[in-house]
């Protein structure tokens, strides 16, 4: 899978709607604590705005039904795939990105031959609690090194500032939340992503 450079994550439609005329090329709809009409809906609006706009989609979670709505492409944490049925998934052409945050989960995501494995927190992040500390760019540069020519993800605390360096560490895409989403002007913080993220026209 060829993933572009910036890949921000949302968890609502409304922010494809304001976003992804900007220029996005990849996004992940992240939702939660939704029922299941609304995430079929949002899932549904944001595969037509995604195809209109050139713009690769991943839907976190929802496996089932981003295969009933058309999608190609899902996003599992390692708690998502006790339940995923990955034959299902295989059979509908959909493509798999994985987190990881240890050997042993990276081990179990490489078996699965996923289309990406992403890898998090880098650095600390204001998201969600998590168990796992920080990573690191050490350890972004080890999973890189034997994962090869899998794309690697790295999620988790990451600013524009902090792109450069996750980059040199191995990263060939770099996942952005909250630096978007609770930042004061989010379209130009998507400019500055862009212009960090993109050579030069």
């Amino acid at each position: 899978m060829n993933l572009d450079r910036f890949y921000p994550v949302f968890d609502d439609i409304g922010w494809l709607e304001r976003l992804l005329p900007l220029g996005l090329r990849l996004v992940q709809l992240r939702m939660k604590d939704r029922d299941e009409s609304t995430l079929r809906r949002q899932i549904r609006q944001a595969r037509t705005l995604c195809q209109s706009h050139g713009c690769q989609l991943v839907v976190n979670d929802y496996w089932r039904l981003a295969i009933d709505e058309g999608c190609d492409c899902i996003h599992l944490g390692q708690e998502d795939l006790d339940d995923a049925d990955i034959d299902a998934l295989r059979e509908a052409g959909v493509k798999l990105g994985i987190s990881t945050h240890d050997r042993s989960e990276l081990e179990r995501a490489l078996a699965l031959s996923p289309a990406y494995i992403a890898l998090g927190p880098i650095y600390p992040t204001r998201l969600k609690q998590m168990k796992w500390h920080a990573q690191g760019l050490e350890r972004l540069g080890a999973w890189k090194r034997r994962i090869g020519d899998i794309p690697l993800v790295a999620i988790g605390g990451m600013s524009v500032d902090r792109a450069a360096g996750a980059f040199a560490a191995g990263a060939d895409s770099v996942a952005a939340v909250t630096d978007i989403t609770l930042h004061p002007d989010p379209a130009a913080r998507i400019a500055q992503w862009l212009s960090a993220t993109r050579p030069a026209a």
